[in-house]
């Protein structure tokens, strides 16, 4: 198995873990508006009904986890990705990455997909790990079976699973890094 690191990418301008899904629906809206207007990185490219499927997925991805036990304290969790991803730094103007060591979470407050969460729950092509979430016990044995997407699919020639992801649904670990991302900011 892998070193255990999580990784979260964000665009410099707003620093980690700020979180559309934690905007009432209109100031969301109008956040991504601007942001389309702008055309700043690949969340300019998202479609006209995005949040509303965002909210679908993360609220289906909670019912999930918290049916396995979990504990969401989060109604929408902030994501980051298991193992290294950098081309994600694509994704926005002024890239960046936050490294944080699995062992800094709950394994409770912490939940997985095997690929985005918007493929990995929309996608229908029979692959198993389609609209599952998965506990850090799970998606071990799922990465012993089908390997690291980003490793196996680096380019995203083989399919939409580019990554694992993970989705945080509790703010307390996540205080130490915001702090110290705008000490060093």
């Amino acid at each position: 198995m892998m070193r255990e690191l999580l990784y979260h990418y964000y665009d410099e301008s707003t620093g980690p873990f700020v979180n559309l899904s934690d905007l009432e629906v209109d100031e969301a809206e109008r956040v991504l508006s601007n942001i389309r207007l702008n055309k700043k990185g690949f969340a300019s490219k998202r479609s006209v009904d995005y949040l509303q499927i965002r909210r679908s997925l993360e609220l289906k991805a909670r019912e999930i986890f918290v049916s396995k036990g979990g504990k969401a304290s989060r109604s929408h969790p902030h994501y980051m990705t298991l193992g290294k991803c950098p081309w994600l730094l694509d994704w926005y103007p002024l890239g960046k990455e936050l490294e944080i060591p699995i062992y800094e979470f709950e394994t409770d407050n912490i939940s997985f997909t095997y690929g985005d969460l918007f493929p990995t729950m929309r996608y229908q092509d029979g692959k198993p790990y389609r609209k599952q979430v998965y506990t850090l016990n799970e998606i071990r044995k799922v990465i012993n079976e089908f390997g690291l997407p980003q490793v196996w699919n680096f380019d995203g020639d083989k399919g939409p699973e580019r990554y694992i992801e993970v989705q945080i649904w509790d703010d307390k670990p996540l205080c130490n890094w915001k702090i110290t991302n705008q000490l060093f900011n």
